[in-house]
């Protein structure tokens, strides 16, 4: 179960977040500037990553449905044939 933590107005910070959200904040505030807004761009980037990749995700549930029915009558139809060991696996 999440805590959550009423955080301080005047802070910036919106108004519930977790307290290992906290703690991050408050170990990022110690940083230098120039530490803190390298800290903050990588996390903005990193939050955006997570948009996009969800954002892709949701776009291409069609597709892997499609994808899905057609393995599925492949199978039905006798089409595919079991792996054998490693040997029907690219790899290194």
């Amino acid at each position: 179960m999440r805590e959550f933590v009423d955080a301080d107005a005047a802070t910036g910070y919106a108004n519930f977040v977790t307290k290992l959200l906290e703690k991050v904040f408050d170990a990022a505030a110690k940083l230098p500037e120039k530490e803190q807004e390298a800290f903050a761009a990588l996390m903005l980037e990193e939050l955006a990553s997570e948009q996009r990749w969800a954002e892709a995700f949701a776009k291409s549930q069609d597709a892997l449905a499609g994808m899905a029915d057609e393995a599925l009558a492949e199978f039905r139809a006798g089409k595919t044939k079991p792996f054998e060991n490693d040997s029907d696996l690219a790899h290194d």
